[in-house]
């Protein structure tokens, strides 16, 4: 549950997503803790590739991003003669990563943690769940707001 959920909160558009407080509280140190490691990998980035790589691989296990079908999916022996072949489709986990660390890590380069902020909204409707939205802080749409 926890990594569909950073890979929801890492791949939307908006940078936040909206779940329960308890699970924007369980998501939090998980999320942080990933973006430590592209933040780290962006520091590491001239000096040591071995060491980037490593990162990424750890952080690799955060996140369904196994493709255990692309290579299959990939070979030039799928599909039947003549018929135009698709590119295959990463998983959204490959994406999230790519994003974190394209992305995300040079966003965090300089910032030592806090990189989301949990929002109480209210109680649900049906269930009386009590709601929150956990976003990553200093995204576009903040720092557009700030001017």
């Amino acid at each position: 549950m926890l990594r569909n959920l950073a890979t929801s909160l890492i791949n939307a558009d908006k940078e936040y997503i909206v779940t329960t407080v308890q699970k924007a509280k369980e998501l939090r140190p998980f999320v942080e803790r990933v973006i430590t490691l592209a933040r780290h990998a962006q520091q590491a980035e001239g000096s040591d590739t071995m060491r980037v790589v490593n990162l990424r691989r750890q952080a690799a296990k955060y996140f369904h991003s196994g493709n255990t079908t692309f290579k299959i999916a990939q070979s030039r022996f799928r599909g039947k003669k003549g018929e135009s072949k698709e590119a295959p489709v990463r998983t959204a986990g490959v994406a999230a990563v790519q994003r974190l660390f394209n992305e995300l890590g040079v966003r965090y380069k300089d910032r030592n943690g806090g990189y989301t902020r949990i929002i109480r909204l209210g109680r649900r409707q049906g269930d009386n769940a009590e709601l929150a939205v956990i976003e990553l802080v200093d995204n576009p749409r903040e720092l557009a707001a700030k001017g």
